[in-house]
């Protein structure tokens, strides 16, 4: 299988790819109405229900199975990319289920319950993990960036940027900083333990974009001086 990107595009637009299903290949797109051409046998696509736990997770009924030799393109909301990831035998990484596009025959997931505390955050209930031999596709926001975990010096992360971390990771949401700063940012996940964490850069780009045309330096010096007030003053 191979992910071609047809146009980078930019936040107003949004990206197509074209998916290339080899021989004896199968992929199953969890997105498919997103697909806007096909090339290969008409039997190569063949749509099916999700089961219960996939149309829960995944707010959606149907899942297509493109059989190749095949290929198709799909296209992306603007400011989303698809990143492609090799899973080899069994990955201690868990990712939100919403934010998988695609995975090849051959993977298999399973799922973790979250605590109470982790999805009040997440407002998921579960996370999966992925193990097989293949290849899944992500749906991210923006670039994807990869920082190494230290088992004592924490790592903070937006809460709302990351994709996947290590099932050992031991997690805290906080703020940190001085006062200032704290009372101004977005809760971030404070993060120890082994292994890489994925997140993505999309959505703080969208908040930069966003401050810098609202009206004002005025209203703009309040938001970030005032207590909270980036939550208070829209």
């Amino acid at each position: 299988m191979n992910v071609e990107v047809q146009d980078e595009g930019d936040s107003g637009s949004g990206q197509a790819v074209r998916i290339i299903v080899d021989a004896h290949e199968e992929v199953h797109v969890l997105h498919p109405q997103q697909i806007i051409a096909y090339q290969g046998p008409s039997s190569g696509r063949s749509d099916r229900l999700m089961n219960v736990q996939g149309m829960y997770r995944k707010r959606k009924l149907i899942r297509a199975e493109m059989s190749g030799p095949c290929s198709f393109v799909a296209a992306l909301p603007p400011g989303y990319r698809i990143k492609t990831l090799r899973i080899g035998g069994h990955s201690d990484l868990l990712y939100d289920f919403r934010h998988l596009f695609f995975y090849t025959k051959g993977i298999t997931m399973e799922s973790r319950i979250l605590n109470m505390k982790n999805m009040l955050v997440t407002r998921d209930v579960v996370k999966v993990k992925f193990s097989g031999e293949g290849s899944i596709g992500i749906l991210t926001e923006g670039t994807v960036c990869e920082a190494a975990l230290h088992p004592v010096e924490p790592l903070y992360v937006d809460a709302g940027s990351v994709i996947a971390y290590p099932e050992n990771a031991k997690l805290e949401l906080t703020v940190y900083g001085n006062h200032l700063a704290s009372q101004h940012m977005s809760y971030h996940w404070k993060m120890t333990g082994h292994g890489y964490v994925l997140f993505q850069a999309g959505s703080q780009n969208r908040r930069f974009e966003r401050d810098n045309r609202e009206d004002g330096i005025i209203k703009r010096f309040l938001r970030e001086a005032l207590p909270f007030g980036g939550v208070i003053i829209k």
